[in-house]
């Protein structure tokens, strides 16, 4: 034991780093998942955790490499240090996490919409929710299922781009 500071507590430490790290990441992608109603609250959750989960990280990242460069410098034998490799990579891999736009990948914009005749149509049930839209006298319905998955549909209608969205 080295001083106060020992093995013990840094990891300790270290595993709250770890959880911290996961939470961090986790959290927005748990708030803001498809086809589960989201309220405000956890959209301005989300959205601050995204935020500042890139900085985070890296100060997590930084600080549990400290530590598991203190727990392995005091492991008596070389074998004790082994263990630090599962909390370092977790926190290694939910760093690089933070970087990515996860919710670009559980959101992923509907890029060509294709269009078929209500009679054509199999996959929508009569008593299934549409979001309508009417530009210039053309009409189109987007089955509100598939939004929920999708979120963002990039179209045209009645020969005006729009992004239908809810």
């Amino acid at each position: 034991m080295t001083g106060r500071f020992g093995n013990k507590t840094a990891w300790l430490i270290l595993l709250l780093l770890t959880a911290a790290t996961v939470a961090i990441v986790f959290v927005p992608v748990w708030l803001i998942q498809p086809f589960a109603a989201q309220s405000a609250r956890q959209v301005e959750i989300s959205y601050i955790f995204k935020s500042w989960s890139p900085v985070l990280t890296i100060l997590f990242a930084i600080a549990a490499l400290a530590l598991a460069v203190f727990i392995a410098k005091n492991a008596k034998r070389w074998y004790r240090a082994l263990p630090l490799v599962v909390p370092l990579l977790i926190i290694a891999v939910f760093t690089w996490f933070a970087r990515q736009n996860h919710f670009e990948w559980m959101f992923a914009p509907l890029e060509s919409a294709k269009f078929a005749r209500v009679a054509e149509t199999d996959f929508v049930k009569d008593d299934e929710m549409v979001l309508a839209v009417r530009v210039n006298g053309e009409a189109v319905a987007y089955p509100v299922l598939q939004m929920a998955y999708h979120h963002v549909v990039a179209d045209v209608v009645g020969g005006m781009p729009i992004t239908a969205t809810y």
